[in-house]
This record gives C-alpha cells, structure tokens and sequence, in this order.
C-alpha cells in the first residue's frame, strides 16, 4: 500500500469526509432501529460503504450497489427453495453465480463493474448464513433490501447534501493539469536535443487518459447542473490518445534527420520546432487567439513538405513524415484546449466547428478486455466457493457458512487486482483490531448504555478515526474491514444481547473466511502478473494481425484507445514484477504507431481502384502473419520479406498519378517500416 502517513492524510478535507460518514451512519442506524428493522448493522455499514468524497461518486455507487443488492437478492429467492435439500446442487448454482458476476464484472472495466460483483456476493450474503431456515429466505432477502436501501439514501443524502463535492470542479482540474503534462510531454518529444524520462512521461499519460475515462463514469450523476457532457470527455480521450504516436513518430523522424545530416537539426527544421515548443508552453487563454497560432505553424509545415514524386529519396521522405506528423500533433494539442474549453462552457453549443466535429457521433471508449484473466479470478471464486462448501458441510461447523461466505466475497470483492494477498492481508490486520475493538464495545461499554444518543456518543471516536483513515488509500484496507467488525450483527441488532460465545465464534468465522482466501489465492493465483503481462501483449499482437485483415473501413480511435489503455494497464504489472519496464512499454507504443499505420493504408486501400490494391494488400498479409506467429517469451524479428514488401509498394505507389495518393501511401508505409525496421538503412528506390 501507498499513500501518506496517517497524520498527513488526516486533514481538514479527511476530517470533513468522516464527519458526515459518522452522520449518515447514524442516521442509518436510528432510521432502522425506528421503523424495527431486524438487522440494522447492514444499514450502519452500507452508508460507509457507498461513500465517497464526491457526491456524484457517491450516488452513482448508491445506483450500483442497489441494482446488485436487488439482482443478487433475486437469485438468491429464485435458487434456495427448489435445492435447498440438495446442499451439492445449492453449492455449485451458488458458486456458478458468483463466477459469473466475477467474470462480467471483470470484462466490464469502470465503477459500473462493482454492480455486478455486489450481485454475485449479495446471493453469499443472503443465502449462506440462512440456508438451514429455507422458509425465511425470502424475508432475509427483502430485509437486506429494504436495509441497504436505507443505508444508500442516507448516504446519498449527507454526502449530496452537506457540503457536497462536486467531481465537475475535480474533473476540470484534473483535465487541466494532465493537459500541461502532455503538452510538457510534447515539448520534451519533439526536442532537438533528447530528453530523459519521457518513457515515465509516457506511462502518466496513458495512465491519466484511463482516469478520465474511470471519472466520466460518474459525470451523469454529478450535482452540478454545469457538469460537461460525457461525450465531451470521451472526444478529449480521443485526442489526448493520439498525443503517443503522433509525438513518438516526430521524435524519431527528427532523430533520423539529425542523424542523416552529420548530427545537426538543419535551421529550418530547427527554427520551426522552437517556435512549436514555445507554442505548447504558452497555449493562448482563448480559441480565436489558438486558433490564428495553430493555423500559422500548420500552415509553415505544409509549405515545408517536399513533394510526393516516384524519385522521392529517403531523405525527403522523413522530412515529409516528420513536417505532417507534426502539423497534426499541433492539430490535436489544439484540439485539446478547445475541448478543455468546451467542458468548462455553461453553454451545450460547440465552442467552436473543429469541436462540433469531435463531439459528433459515438463516444463509447474501447477497452482491452482480458476474457482469460477473468476467466480465471472467476474460476478462482467459483471453485473457493465449492470447496468452502465441501469443508463446511463435511465438518458440520455451525458458523462455517460465515466463512465461505466471507471468502467467495473476498475473492469477488479483489478479483480485479493482480495480487490478491496484499488487500486480503490488510482485511486481516482490520479484522484482528476489530474483533479486539467490538469485544470492548460489546461487552465492557455498551452493557453501560442506555439508548440511541449514548449509542452513537460511544461509537463516535472510532468512528471519526476510521473515516479518515478511509480517506486515504493507504489506510482504507484496514479501515474498512475495522467497520465491518464493528458493525457485526451482534453488536448492533434490534435488541442488544451479552452473547460472547456468539461474538467470539463469529469472530473466528471471519479469520477463517480470510485465511482461507489468502490460501485459495495463493494457489490460484501464482505468477497471475506474468500471464497478465503476457496475455495483455499477446491480445495486442492478435489485434494488430486481425485488423490488417480487414476488409471495411479503419477505426483508429477504437484502436488507439484500446492500445493505451493496454499500456496503462502494463506499467504497474511490470513495475509489480521489477522489471525493466522501458523496453515492453517502448514496445507497446512500437505496436500503437503500427496499428495507426494499417488502419492509414486499409483507408488508401478503399479509396484506390483495384487494380492498385495489390502492393498494400501484399503488405497488409504481411503485417498479419507476421504479428499472428510472434511468441510474447521470444519475439521474432519481422521478416525481411516484408520489409521487400513496403519497398515495392513504396515504388508503386510513388508514382501514382494522384498527388494525394503518393503522400498518403509515403506517409503511411514509411511510418510501417520505421516501427518494424528500425534499423534498416534508408529505402532505395528499385532501378527502373
């Protein structure tokens, strides 16, 4: 765990937030102890639960965790009475509905996910502590309804209530700085002189790109009525993901024509990228400023290109690549800014007609989706879950349904995370002090309590202290699991009832139920961060060689971001394995720029006569089978068959009749042949 101590995360916001946690808290609990609710400790600690410093987080988690709770509350009424004299039968439809929660779960991706994880572990909840009383399951399922019910409304109305925190103001801010980043990030790209730590630069980007995405989610359920609209996010994701190859594809063209000119940046080109950093380093405040800035560099790099011709020599071919890459580089910075405007607007009209542009149409955002690794953290819960079972039934011990039911929520509730020992051990630590604190309270400081107001005076101080501590990531993987202890059902019921035997067996469930988890993950899950690692490089390759097979036409943005958000995802898996992480990211942004490539020469394919296909397409299959056979333990070299392959259509497309198919197909096929031979010497065109 990461994170500040626990003095520094304890500030003025923190002790905010855990003010109004302890009142939604309790008037969760009065509520239910008012209309005699018999389980009130689930209402207690859903309230905790749901919240969140903001209060559109806040509201969107309630709208999840209430769609799950009634989802899993469903099965669970639907399954228990017709197997309930079949405990085998009960234990494998329960885990086979964990296991599929866990999996849609995984596949899903953003904070809507967590709906479907509550539905899996709701059913454990519902059904395991009450399958010997069959009859009342469908009381214990509406009971726990109605109580979490009470729990999300009482969050939801103290976090959106008092002294709400709007994700609007966090977003902007958020667009704001990741915005300086990139354009620092530019600026250092696009250098004459190498920069170090761009691979670092490069990871925060596409790591920042997926927290915009995560923090979109909840925009729909934001307070503020001036909240931007989520397709406005999605267009700024759009752009903020071409930033990688557009920036590493002029740094290399600008390395390649130091290098041909003896180690020195001509004047021109030199004089030219000064004035585009000292652009990016002072982006005008509005878009008519920006605009007028913009159009004049575009305009400069334009007037530099040398013409397309069919005896363009190799050096004109990097000048022409690097003049356009870097005209839509300046283009999409541009872009940026008029959408960071365009979100911090009152008005729903386009700023601008660039950004009327890029908000029509759709703006789902693709995501890689790992259907092996959910695959296998479903099968992990599915099978904790049987073999919990089998234990428990075979040991006939009564409170042995807390422990399975505990581990399948365990492994449902981290099957997200590459390790799941790091959080099950911090639930292990909170659980130990919790059980010690609740056998305080239980047994020394309520017996002395008389009513609600003494109640709540008593339970006040740890909770104050554990809601701050929720603030902070570092400290939320002990806190949580200390509340959950001391919202055990013993402690807070209808009535109260000196039942330590209970207490003490319940507590011991719990330890059991974790321990057990931890043993289960371990076996299932060694060396889960190297399959990940592999997997997610591998699925990159797959999509590479399928989409250069491809007969329609090319979405380079559903690739691009489905590309990014694979880097994003591989930077903390390699940092988690100590590995030198330099290389596979470098890698991976090799393969971004490829595919941006096919997708630039699948739309020259459609657009040429057929009778001029053959070159790309020879390349195309090329780029396929090449990708399709690459190992991720040992990858291969491109062959240099392929490489005679770009050269010929380089040829033949040099001396198209069509000024605009001869740039295109340059532009293109020299981008495929620097990412998959960087070291080959320069293109020579072929004797006539």
């Amino acid at each position: 765990m990461s994170g500040r101590p626990l003095g520094e995360a304890i500030g003025l916001p923190a002790a905010l937030f855990s003010l109004k946690c302890l009142i939604a808290a309790m008037l969760a609990l009065f509520l239910a102890f008012h209309i005699g609710l018999e389980r009130p400790y689930w209402a207690f600690l859903t309230s905790y639960i749901v919240a969140q410093p903001l209060a559109g987080a806040v509201i969107s988690k309630a709208v999840f965790r209430a769609i799950g709770t009634l989802v899993g509350a469903i099965f669970s009424v639907a399954v228990v009475p017709p197997l309930v004299n079949a405990p085998e039968l009960l234990s494998l439809a329960m885990a086979s509905w964990l296991g599929l929660c866990v999996f849609v779960s995984l596949l899903d991706r953003t904070p809507r996910s967590y709906m479907f994880v509550l539905a899996g572990y709701t059913a454990c909840l519902i059904v395991f502590p009450d399958v010997d009383s069959p009859q009342t399951i469908f009381t214990v399922a509406s009971l726990r309804v109605q109580e979490i019910m009470l729990g999300i409304l009482s969050g939801t109305l103290v976090h959106g209530v008092v002294l709400p925190g709007s994700i609007t103001g966090v977003l902007l801010g958020r667009v704001e700085a990741i915005l300086r980043d990139a354009e620092r990030w530019s600026r250092d790209a696009i250098a004459t002189d190498p920069v170090p730590g761009l691979d670092a630069e490069r990871r925060r980007l596409a790591q920042d790109v997926t927290e915009l995405h995560q923090m979109s989610v909840h925009l729909p359920f934001d307070i503020s009525r001036l909240a931007p609209r989520v397709r406005t996010v999605r267009a700024l994701q759009d752009q903020l993901s071409m930033l990688l190859p557009l920036g590493a594809a002029v740094e290399d063209r600008l390395a390649q024509l130091k290098a041909a000119n003896g180690g020195v940046v001509p004047a021109p080109v030199e004089a030219l990228i000064a004035d585009v950093r000292a652009w990016l380093e002072t982006p005008a405040p509005d878009n008519a400023t920006r605009a007028e800035r913009t159009q004049a560099l575009i305009d400069r790099c334009h007037a530099m290109e040398p013409q397309a011709t069919g005896d363009m020599g190799w050096a004109d071919m990097m000048r022409l690549s690097l003049y356009a890459r870097l005209a839509t580089l300046i283009a999409v910075h541009r872009d940026c800014r008029d959408l960071l405007d365009q979100m911090a607007t009152h008005r729903r009209s386009a700023v601008t007609p660039r950004v009327a542009e890029l908000l029509d149409g759709r703006r789902n955002r693709e995501l890689h989706r790992d259907h092996a690794g959910a695959l296998r953290a479903a099968f992990g819960a599915f099978l904790t879950v049987v073999i919990g079972c089998a234990l428990w039934i075979g040991s006939g011990w009564k409170d042995g349904g807390t422990a399975v039911m505990l581990a399948g929520v365990f492994l449902a509730l981290f099957a997200a995370q590459d390790n799941l020992l790091a959080p099950l051990k911090g639930f292990m630590i909170g659980t130990i002090i919790a059980s010690a604190l609740g056998a305080v309270y239980g047994y020394v400081i309520m017996p002395r309590l008389d009513g609600f107001a003494m109640l709540a005076l008593a339970y006040a101080p740890p909770l104050l202290v554990l809601g701050a501590m929720m603030a902070s990531p570092r400290w939320m993987g002990i806190a949580l699991p200390t509340l959950l202890g001391l919202g055990s059902p013993v402690l807070l019921s209808d009535r109260y009832v000196n039942a330590f035997a209970s207490y003490a067996n319940g507590a011991v469930a719990q330890l059991v139920g974790i321990w057990f988890a931890i043993i289960m993950a371990g076996l299932l899950q060694s060396a889960g961060v190297e399959r990940a690692i592999r997997r997610t490089v591998r699925a990159g390759w797959i999509d590479i060689a399928n989409r250069a097979n491809m007969k329609g036409a090319p979405d380079v943005r559903a690739w691009v971001n489905r590309m990014l958000d694979r880097i994003a995802l591989l930077a903390p898996r390699l940092a988690a394995t100590r590995q030198d992480s330099g290389a596979p990211l470098y890698d991976a942004l090799r393969d971004l720029r490829t595919g941006v490539a096919i997708g630039e020469l699948r739309q020259l394919r459609i657009d040429l006569a057929p009778q001029d296909t053959v070159p790309l397409t020879r390349v195309l299959a090329g780029v396929g089978d090449h990708y399709r056979a690459m190992d991720p333990d040992a990858p291969a070299p491109a062959d240099p068959a392929l490489l005679s392959a770009i050269d010929g259509a380089i040829d033949d497309l040099g001396g198209h009749a069509l000024p605009a198919v001869r740039r295109e197909s340059v532009l293109a096929l020299v981008s495929l042949r620097r990412n998959l031979f960087p070291d080959a010497p320069g293109h020579r065109r072929a004797a006539a």
